[in-house]
């Protein structure tokens, strides 16, 4: 009886430690997580901070006025406490954040800069990328000359890869990639493969199909095209969009680009969204010279980012607003800018939830559509609508990027500087 009541009481003790140990964990994440990995502060501006964290702070390079009381140039500040700073010193500081004052919590990389300004934009645009190199979507079999099913790439090359080059000669497009393999003669084919970004040589025995065609069984794409919007266009004539990465379809990875280009594009139509079934913008894109609005140069989990043309450039030339840095953002009411019924136009959302920190780079901010015009057209976010600017308090904070697929007229955004950090 003994032995089994010192076995409980250790049976106990131990889940109560871990339980304990797991408390502990959990307070030390959602602390963290109400903090900002980075902050932005405009230089000779006062900000005004209400977190109301157990945590306390220092770090210099600005004045701090904590519950209105100035602090010594020597900084700590009280986050349980209203506190404002005023960024004093252009550069870049580190805010080290403690816990209950004693726990290291985190460093926050605290940038004091001149106020920045952009257009919004909201118009939809047609995206056109090249891949750098030729993408591999997967293997399959093929049926050979004498009837065998052979699938000579399987387990050599996989989804994902990009191929640049064969038999030595670099290849760009998939028309390169099959003449190479038409004239290879039924000997060897070495592919230059770059996987993860490093480079390496494989060699494929290619299979003879009916009519003596040459085959290695690879599925290849070299481009992509789709419609989005523009997010915003800057002094300089750069511009950001959809807030969000371009993934492959098949393999769902961010497509590695070797270039690309903005297009006019026209909305025809409009899919409803509904729970279960996201809704879209039905278009149509003029790929000529006549209709080019701008050069992607990058595709980044942030968006895709260039320069805007002339013509695009004086559009969005008249209209400059400041940007919200993601600590100015409220819960509470705000719009979206998107191109519907033929205009540009703001329709009103809510913003329910703000993630200052955390590692995905384009969910920051929760928001729901709530103006009964957009959730009469389209069911409130679609896809399309992706990079429509939001706009607070007369600042630009962000851009739509994702859909909740059980709640049409519920989304995510990106903030505005995430976008700006990438570009």
């Amino acid at each position: 009886m003994d032995k089994r009541l010192k076995r409980y009481r250790g049976w106990l003790v131990g889940w109560l430690a871990a339980g304990v140990l797991g408390l502990c964990f959990y307070v030390f994440y959602f602390y963290s997580r109400c903090i900002p990995d980075e902050l932005r502060l405009n230089i000779e501006e006062e900000q005004q901070f209400d977190w109301n964290i157990p945590v306390s702070a220092s770090f210099s390079g600005t004045s701090v006025y904590a519950s209105e009381e100035a602090q010594d140039m020597e900084i700590h500040v009280d986050m349980a406490k209203p506190f404002s700073v005023v960024g004093e010193t252009q550069g870049s500081y580190v805010m080290e954040c403690k816990l209950f004052g004693i726990i290291p919590l985190k460093s926050v990389q605290v940038n004091v800069q001149e106020k920045e300004y952009v257009t919004p934009g909201g118009y939809p645009v047609g995206i056109y990328l090249k891949t750098e190199g030729i993408l591999v979507i997967g293997t399959s079999p093929i049926t050979a000359a004498d009837g065998t099913e052979q699938e000579p790439a399987r387990n050599i090359v996989k989804s994902g890869d990009y191929i640049v080059s064969v038999n030595g000669r670099e290849v760009e497009e998939k028309e390169e990639l099959l003449a190479e393999v038409a004239d290879c003669q039924g000997e060897d084919v070495v592919l230059g493969i770059r996987r993860n970004g490093e480079t390496t040589e494989v060699k494929i025995q290619p299979v003879a199909a009916p009519g003596g065609v040459y085959r290695l069984g690879i599925w290849v794409r070299d481009n992509t095209q789709g419609i989005g919007t523009l997010t915003y266009v800057d002094g300089e004539s750069n511009f950001g969009a959809l807030g969000h990465g371009i993934n492959d379809v098949d393999t769902s990875t961010l497509m590695e680009i070797d270039s690309g280009s903005l297009y006019e594009a026209e909305i025809l139509s409009i899919v409803k969204g509904q729970s279960g079934t996201p809704g879209e913008l039905m278009g149509m894109i003029s790929y000529d010279s006549a209709n080019l609005r701008g050069k992607i140069t990058k595709n980044t989990p942030a968006g895709i980012f260039g320069k805007a043309g002339s013509t695009l450039s004086q559009e969005c030339a008249a209209s400059p607003v400041e940007v919200g840095w993601k600590q100015e953002i409220a819960v509470g009411p705000a719009v979206i800018r998107c191109y519907m019924e033929g205009e540009l136009q703001e329709y009103e959302v809510e913003i329910e939830e703000i993630h200052l920190s955390g590692d995905d780079i384009n969910k920051g901010i929760v928001l729901r559509v709530t103006d009964e015009r957009l959730l009469a057209l389209t069911g409130g976010i679609v896809q399309g609508m992706s990079g429509s600017p939001i706009l607070q308090n007369g600042k630009i904070i962000g851009a739509v990027t994702h859909v909740f697929v059980q709640d049409s007229a519920k989304g995510f955004g990106i903030f505005i500087e995430n976008m700006l950090n990438a570009m």
